[in-house]
């Protein structure tokens, strides 16, 4: 009797749960259990759920087909997906290296760093490089310009030897300047391609051609021409090397440090002719002295982002405005200097006259950078500077004493006090 009344509550349990199925329907069940389902576990989508979506449009032979959008992947951090894509990358990258492909193991080969050969046909075109040949032909023509604005006549062997001793001395200092500047010019994007940067030749190599050029041409200068321009040239070499080159790391009188060696030549050029410092030769290293802070204060404000990435302490970088406030300063020096020519009795009156638009034009270009300190003024101020020296230049070239006007002048004013000291003899 005990065992059939336990039996008896979960017969009734079941008939009641019979009931109620068949009082709500069958069909509302599945609704209602993935109704539940779906409230539970938003992220999930069950296979059963997608087939009971499926039967439901069967039963109401609609045609709209629903797109169910597919679970969300769990978030990968990012450290996972960088790694996973460099990995992609490497297999990507191995299996092109690995395909056969003409050419392929040459392009593998070049990717490799390798000894780089110096071939004969390539040395000069590397040395050019190597000495600045732009450069040492500026120089040499400032030198030439000074020979010829002396007040001698002109010998043509002297200012051969003048001109090729200059453009040694000039090769000697620039090849050396090279070689202390190679860790920095390799963080520079105008200087990374010269050649020791690029291993294109040696650092031993360097120094033996700066020697063979340095050496030959202080004794030509010192022994072909005179001891005066010889050590003018020597001195040059020095001021370039030792003076200039470590002060473009340590501070902003590098500047003006640069602008003496600019203006050295002239002065030897004149010294070359004459064998004496004169106030002519004064004035022409004055007139390059000058012309270089508006011509290198515009170039180097277009590198800015290079020389400091260099580590170069230059003014554009450091004091921008004393950048521009000196190179407007010395482009109106450049005005009082061609005064003072006539003056000095190198040219006549006629050139502060003729060189005066000339000069006006720069100082106006100059004036634009000073104010707008822009790109666009600094850039036109570089290339006016470009064009102005070589035509101020020529214009002092043909504005020139010549030689014969101050001899009759100098005998006239001999003649005069012989003539004086006649009358005053009884």
């Amino acid at each position: 009797m005990s065992a059939a009344r336990s039996c008896r509550p979960p017969r009734a349990l079941a008939g009641l749960f019979v009931w109620r199925l068949r009082s709500t329907g069958a069909r509302q069940i599945p609704c209602r259990f993935v109704h539940l389902y779906h409230v539970t576990s938003n992220k999930l989508i069950t296979f059963q759920y997608f087939n009971f979506l499926k039967r439901m449009q069967l039963d109401q032979e609609k045609k709209v087909v629903h797109k169910i959008s597919s679970a969300s992947p769990v978030p990968q951090s990012w450290p996972e997906m960088s790694r996973r894509n460099e990995l992609r990358e490497m297999k990507s990258a191995a299996e092109t290296e690995d395909s056969v492909i003409p050419g392929g193991a040459e392009s593998k080969e070049d990717r490799q760093w390798k000894e780089m050969k110096l071939r004969p046909d390539d040395l000069p075109g590397i040395l050019a490089r190597l000495s600045k040949i732009k450069l040492t032909a500026l120089v040499v023509s400032t030198a030439s310009a000074g020979f010829a604005m002396a007040p001698v006549p002109f010998e043509l062997t002297c200012f051969l030897l003048a001109s090729l001793g200059t453009g040694l001395a000039s090769c000697a200092a620039n090849s050396i300047n090279q070689f202390f500047e190679v860790p920095f010019d390799s963080n520079m994007n105008r200087t990374k391609n010269r050649p020791l940067v690029r291993g294109q030749i040696s650092p031993l190599l360097a120094v033996c051609f700066a020697a063979c050029c340095g050496i030959p041409g202080v004794a030509l200068l010192t022994l072909g021409v005179n001891p005066l321009t010889g050590a003018l040239g020597a001195f040059n070499i020095f001021l370039y090397t030792c003076c200039y080159t470590p002060l473009k790391r340590m501070s902003i009188a590098n500047t003006w440090v640069g602008a003496v060696v600019g203006a050295i030549p002239p002065v030897m050029g004149w010294t070359a002719a004459t064998g004496s410092l004169d106030a002519g030769a004064l004035l022409l290293g004055g007139i390059l002295y000058s012309w270089q802070f508006p011509h290198f204060n515009a170039l180097s404000w277009g590198l800015r982002e290079d020389y400091s990435r260099g580590g170069y302490c230059m003014m554009s970088v450091t004091h921008p405005a004393l950048c521009r406030r000196v190179a407007l300063r010395h482009c109106l020096a450049l005005i009082g200097l061609s005064a003072v020519a006539p003056v000095l009795n190198i040219t006549t009156w006629t050139f502060p006259i003729i060189s005066l638009p000339i000069n006006l034009y720069i100082s106006y270009l100059g004036f634009r950078f000073y104010r707008d300190a822009d790109r666009s003024s600094s850039r036109k101020l570089f290339f006016c500077s470009l064009w102005h020296l070589p035509l101020l230049l020529l214009v002092m070239f043909t504005c020139k004493k010549s030689v014969l006007e101050k001899e009759d002048k100098g005998e006239l004013r001999g003649g005069s006090h012989e003539m004086a000291m006649e009358i005053r003899l009884p």
